[in-house]
C-alpha cells in the first residue's frame, strides 16, 4: 500500500490507494504517528478504498480521538462498499463521513 499525503499548513489529507487490510492499517498507523503532530484538520480521502479490516477501523477511531483534542477529522469520498462497513460496525456514528 502507498499513501498519498498532502500537507498544507496545518491540514493533512491522506489518500490510501489500496484496501486497508491489517498490514496496510499498520502502515497507516505508522504514517499517522509521524505526520499528525501539529495538524488541526485531518482528512481521509477514501476514494480508492473498497475494504477495511477491523485494524483499519481501529486506526481511524484512534485518529478521531487525537483530532478531537487538536482539531477536526473528516472521512470523504467513501465508496458504497466501504460505507457498508462503516454502517455495519456503527462507525457512521463515530466519524464525520462525507460521501
Amino acid at each position: 500500500m502507498t499513501l498519498e499525503k498532502d500537507a498544507t499548513g496545518t491540514r493533512l489529507t491522506i489518500v490510501p490507494d489500496a484496501e486497508l487490510d491489517t498490514i496496510a492499517a499498520r502502515e497507516l498507523e505508522g504514517e499517522l504517528r509521524m505526520a499528525i503532530d501539529g495538524v488541526t484538520e485531518l482528512v481521509f480521502d477514501m476514494r480508492e478504498v473498497n475494504y477495511m479490516a477491523s485494524a483499519a477501523l481501529r486506526v481511524l477511531h484512534s485518529a478521531q480521538k487525537v483530532m478531537k483534542t487538536q482539531g477536526s477529522m473528516v472521512v470523504r469520498n467513501v465508496k458504497p462498499e466501504a460505507m457498508e462497513i462503516f454502517e455495519v460496525t456503527g462507525f457512521v456514528d463515530l466519524l464525520t463521513i462525507e460521501t
